[in-house]
């Protein structure tokens, strides 16, 4: 928190952000995905609840909310990596846009998992 003035400063954020944006793109212009209305409209839901946590658990300024809603935001970037698992099983994406979504969210739940490392060690820190 004290290391950013909002949560648009984060880096996590805007690659969250951009990640949901394509998806949206993704969703909107394959026509398998598209039709199968179920699947899209939960992989949209997913896709942007990983920014929309890091926003919530930001604007609730506390460490202990922050945390809890990266948690979720995590939670959301496992939910994507699996609806892509999904739909390259279903043959509804290539290899080269199954390989770059899930490589955007593995680097999307690193950095999460790395600033929820971060503020529990700043937590642990002020508590001695």
């Amino acid at each position: 928190m004290a290391k950013y003035k909002s949560f648009e400063e984060m880096e996590v954020y805007q690659k969250a952000l951009k990640f949901g944006v394509n998806v949206y793109k993704l969703t909107l212009s394959n026509t398998r995905i598209s039709n199968d209305l179920g699947l899209k409209n939960q992989l949209q839901r997913a896709a942007l609840s990983i920014s929309n946590n890091i926003a919530e658990g930001f604007e609730r300024e506390t460490k202990k909310e922050l945390i809890r809603f990266l948690y979720i935001s995590k939670g959301s970037a496992g939910e994507c990596r699996n609806i892509f698992n999904f739909l390259k099983l279903l043959e509804y994406i290539d290899e080269d846009n199954f390989y770059s979504n899930r490589n955007e969210i593995l680097d999307i739940s690193k950095q999460l998992a790395n600033y929820i490392k971060y503020l529990k060690n700043l937590e642990k820190s002020t508590k001695h």
